[in-house]
């Protein structure tokens, strides 16, 4: 982290500190049914206001269209802020003018207030100076703490810490630590494991990741693609046939960097999409044409299980199989626990992310063994993808 400031930089007793924070977690009727992302943020929160800081948060909500929309606001989550971080936390019904302005007022040291959803003014997503401007007129101090919003170049994302002495908060430095360990300045080799439905949605990953990692598991729909694009018949699976020159070129590239691709050797075969739906086991060169690949088979497993221990480091996005239906959970279940095994033993230093792969390590029952699970969705994917994250850069020295 000699690259960014943190709070062991800064001095903020007595000081109003802006804090953006991710709350923008799943609400139903009025109360937060995950309160993942503000666990996440409450020891930054803690920290600052045992340190005297008048703590200010900033947050989004959702996607509201024209401006303030009661369904949007943030109201409702004060309570649960209220009740993880274990101290009051005040709410005033604007991000900025005069209500946010008296609110600021009247804190004292130490106390929290969370100001209403940014993005009820278009000038939050657009980055507007002048609403950088009234945005930072509350504040000394600037904290980011949600890497899951600095893949955007958003006023209170990457505005503030233009315009205010700008830090890094335990969350955002915590992921910044785990994400340059998984790819920045790796302990090699290095092995990606990337699943899901398509190639598609992934191609700039793939391309960035056979740059950067000695081997690389494809799993999920995916594979099917580059199965086909090497002339094996798929059956009805899910498959992209239209990318098959695209996946011929991956694996050139790859090959070119001295990575190793690995791709499933068996299938598990099923005849419908659906729970306990019965299947087959069968090697690439008897997919029946009328099946569909739901999950990677045992010979395969055992292929993925032999590259986890071959690895030093693992970055993981996407399942191996249709992991939502049993049995077809079986690849990825068994692939997510040999991790969670070498990791606790100290071998391995494995870093995940993305929404399928979350629930997927959820679903395993493993996602405290890994090194990291990012919470972040998008700006995890953009990282693996190699692309700038606004709100990170604006932090840097």
């Amino acid at each position: 982290m000699t690259n960014f400031k943190t709070l062991d930089d800064a001095d903020v007793a007595g000081k109003r500190v802006l804090v953006r924070v991710d709350l923008n977690v799943p609400v139903s009727d009025g109360v937060v049914t995950d309160a993942t992302r503000i666990e996440r943020v409450a020891p930054t929160i803690q920290e600052l206001s045992k340190k005297g800081a008048k703590v200010i948060l900033l947050a989004h909500f959702g996607r509201p269209k024209d401006g303030p929309d009661p369904q949007f606001s943030l109201g409702p989550i004060a309570h649960a802020v209220a009740k993880i971080v274990g101290h009051s936390v005040h709410f005033a019904a604007d991000s900025i003018g005069e209500k946010a302005d008296e609110a600021v007022a009247k804190l004292k040291n130490g106390d929290v207030l969370l100001l209403e959803n940014t993005r009820f003014y278009k000038g939050e997503e657009k980055n507007d100076p002048e609403h950088v401007k009234a945005l930072a007129a509350n504040g000394d101090i600037y904290v980011n703490d949600a890497f899951s919003a600095a893949h955007r170049a958003h006023a209170s994302t990457e505005g503030l810490a233009r315009v205010l002495p700008a830090y890094a908060g335990r969350t955002m430095e915590a992921e910044l630590l785990a994400l340059e360990k998984g790819l920045g300045a790796p302990k090699r080799p290095v092995v990606a494991i990337v699943g899901g439905a398509k190639v598609s949605s992934k191609l700039d990953l793939l391309g960035n990741l056979v740059e950067k990692v000695d081997a690389l598991v494809i799993g999920g729909g995916m594979a099917n693609t580059f199965l086909a694009a090497q002339g094996v018949k798929v059956g009805k699976s899910l498959c992209e046939h239209d990318l098959a020159g695209t996946a011929r070129e991956i694996m050139a590239k790859a090959k070119a960097a001295n990575c190793t691709i690995i791709l499933p050797v068996d299938a598990i075969v099923a005849w419908h999409f659906q729970a306990n739906a019965p299947f087959h086991a069968y090697g690439l060169d008897a997919i029946p044409d009328d099946g569909m690949i739901l999950d990677v088979g045992p010979q395969s497993i055992e292929r993925v299980k032999a590259a986890i221990d071959d690895a030093s480091t693992l970055v993981w996005n996407g399942p191996l199989g249709a992991f939502e239906l049993t049995p077809f959970d079986k690849a990825t279940v068994a692939a997510a626990r040999h991790v969670a095994e070498r990791t606790k033993a100290g071998h391995l230093v494995s870093v995940a992310g993305g929404g399928d792969t979350v629930a997927a390590l959820n679903h395993a029952g493993v996602a405290d063994d890994f090194s990291y699970v990012s919470t972040a969705g998008g700006a995890f994917l953009e990282w693996m993808e190699g692309k700038p994250l606004p709100g990170v850069d604006v932090l840097k020295k």
